[in-house]
């Protein structure tokens, strides 16, 4: 048997689908109507990573953005910032000059989204996001190697990015939709953390199946299993086709039930979303939003 099996094996990462579908739905039935309140409503957006990462995004569209979290809290005075601003690295400089309130400012980097680039070039990007002024980076763990099998490779490239972040968190997106079984993605949570990864977070958005609520169960499931080996706690972020207050909710009743309330705060959970904050802040405050 070899490390990684030994890992993976450590780690229960013999999963069933049908047995975690089955979980989710246990666990929604019995407490989602106790958490799909305002209050969760508010904490909820306190999460959210406020994203945009499309081609066409302009420097006047990300200041924009971010000049209108600098003046949320007067427009909705008594309510929470957003964890996070996440753009891409040519823009991260841009927000860092713009950005009053301290909140993470996350850049996507290491050849997003698909991760089909040399390692030198992940390094290179990963180390000019963090010196622009990004606190957080995001990447993608190369798919192909991992589905190959080739476990090694995926761990030393995720090891030397980790390097180049310094001293800025190294959120690890595992590409839950692309992997094809709870087994997979329980593997690929284990070992992004096994690697050092400080989150680890389902999905780039850009692909047609994104953060679905088994996939939130089952590296919360990992994260857990992780936390109790190691004592050390990894952030969760889902990310990718959150939209509705509903979803966001789903996702944090997963989250609370599974890893508690320690970590039901934006240092260890984040929602990744460009479409939620307008629909939480409808909900919370009974009128029509589109504030971002």
């Amino acid at each position: 048997m070899n490390q990684f099996e030994e890992l993976f094996q450590k780690y229960h990462c013999d999963l069933q689908d049908s047995f975690v579908q089955q979980e989710v739905e246990s666990i929604l039935k019995a407490h989602f109507n106790e958490n799909n309140t305002k209050e969760v409503y508010q904490r909820c957006f306190s999460l959210i990573d406020l994203t945009s990462l499309n081609s066409t995004d302009t420097e006047a569209q990300i200041t924009g953005m971010t000049n209108k979290v600098n003046q949320f809290q007067v427009n909705f005075p008594g309510l929470p910032h957003v964890g996070a601003i996440c753009v891409y690295p040519s823009m991260v400089a841009v927000v860092k000059k713009n950005l009053v309130p301290k909140i993470g400012i996350a850049s996507v980097a290491a050849g997003f989204p698909s991760s089909q680039t040399f390692i030198e070039v992940k390094i290179a990007e990963t180390s000019m996001a963090v010196m622009e002024g990004a606190s957080e980076i995001d990447v993608v763990i190369s798919i192909g190697k991992f589905l190959s099998g080739q476990y090694e490779e995926v761990r030393e490239e995720l090891q030397e990015i980790k390097d180049a972040c310094r001293g800025s968190h190294l959120k690890v997106i595992i590409e839950s939709g692309a992997l094809g079984s709870a087994a997979n993605i329980k593997k690929a949570s284990v070992l992004a953390m096994s690697s050092g990864a400080d989150f680890i977070k389902t999905s780039t958005g850009k692909m047609p199946v994104a953060a679905t609520p088994e996939a939130t169960y089952i590296m919360c499931t990992a994260i857990k299993e992780w936390h109790e080996q190691t004592g050390e706690k990894i952030g969760y972020k889902p990310a990718g086709g959150i939209v509705t207050t509903e979803d966001a909710v789903k996702h944090y009743t997963l989250v609370k039930e599974i890893l508690g309330e320690e970590w039901l705060n934006n240092k260890l959970f984040r929602i990744g979303a460009s479409r939620l904050a307008n629909n939480l802040l409808t909900d919370i405050t009974n009128k029509n939003v589109s504030y971002f």
